[in-house]
């Protein structure tokens, strides 16, 4: 059976550099269904988002969400994918009817930026931000790991319409050894194809790239597609935008209704609900919700 849906972690035992390979399948299918994608382009964009967060969560230990945002005022005007510490993704994408260009940088336009957010249940929020100023998504990543935390470091990633997949190795951070080492190891994962990362499970990949390396390679981590949306969330962010922003809606309508724009669902809250709201924020309401999927 191939493995799908999941993210193996190895390691270069003789060289200090440690490497993950992500491939999925229905969580990529389940997270592109309530999406707008205008093109093939697009679409692969939003897959190699996607494979890219779960690699980058699975480097640094934390509790919470990884969220991977990219902003620009091209034709892609937003590019957003996440992961939770336990591999559930879930990820939007919002563009002109029309997309022309052929690369992310295109897409994006000159003004664009990666902004990379970890929000731990445990710690302060931490963001990191990088300019769109190479062409595609794995080499702004690799240009930002290179800035923020001066570790070498390369990615490969690819989606089409069934897959999406990626590469990922970096030296390790306490064990910085020789260039020719890390050299080479890059020489050979440069020869990944497109192809065979889409294809190949984990161990044939590894062995076809580095049949002449140790590399020990771990038991796979599952990953699915899952949003964390709910009513008392929605709930929230309605009440923040304070009473008389929500009572001039309502003079207008029976009730407020929003839809979450990574998974489709909706919900609606009456004038009994905003007023619960307004009274009680803390405490939203979760009884009586009328949720619509």
């Amino acid at each position: 059976m191939k493995q799908q849906d999941c993210l193996r972690r190895f390691l270069f035992e003789e060289h200090g550099v440690r490497g993950e390979w992500v491939r999925l399948q229905d969580s990529w299918q389940q997270a592109k269904q309530h999406q707008v994608l205008v093109n093939d382009a697009v679409d692969s964009q939003l897959g190699q988002a996607l494979a890219a967060v779960v690699l980058l969560s699975a480097t640094i230990k934390f509790k919470g969400a990884m969220i991977m945002q990219i902003q620009g005022g091209g034709e892609l005007t937003a590019l957003v994918a996440q992961s939770s510490n336990d591999r559930k993704i879930r990820g939007l994408v919002r563009s002109e009817a029309n997309v022309s260009g052929i690369n992310l940088k295109e897409m994006v336009g000159e003004s664009g930026r990666l902004v990379l957010t970890v929000e731990s249940d445990n710690a302060d929020p931490y963001q990191g931000i990088v300019g769109v100023v190479e062409n595609t998504l794995a080499e702004i990543l690799k240009t930002y790991f290179t800035h923020s935390e001066q570790l070498d470091t390369c990615l490969w990633l690819f989606a089409n319409k069934t897959h999406a997949a990626g590469l990922f190795i970096q030296e390790l951070p306490s064990e910085k050894k020789d260039k020719e080492d890390w050299q080479r190891i890059e020489m050979l994962a440069n020869t990944v194809t497109a192809d065979e990362l889409l294809t190949l499970d984990c161990e044939e990949l590894l062995h076809r790239l580095f049949n002449q390396e140790k590399v020990i390679v771990y038991e796979p981590e599952d990953v699915e597609f899952k949003c964390n949306c709910s009513r008392q969330k929605i709930g929230g962010t309605l009440s923040a935008m304070g009473r008389s922003e929500l009572e001039a809606i309502l003079r207008e309508r029976d009730d407020i209704e929003v839809d979450c724009q990574f998974c489709g669902a909706q919900y609606r809250f009456d004038k009994v609900d905003v007023e619960n709201l307004l009274s009680n924020p803390l405490g939203n309401d979760e009884t009586n919700p009328p949720t619509r999927h």
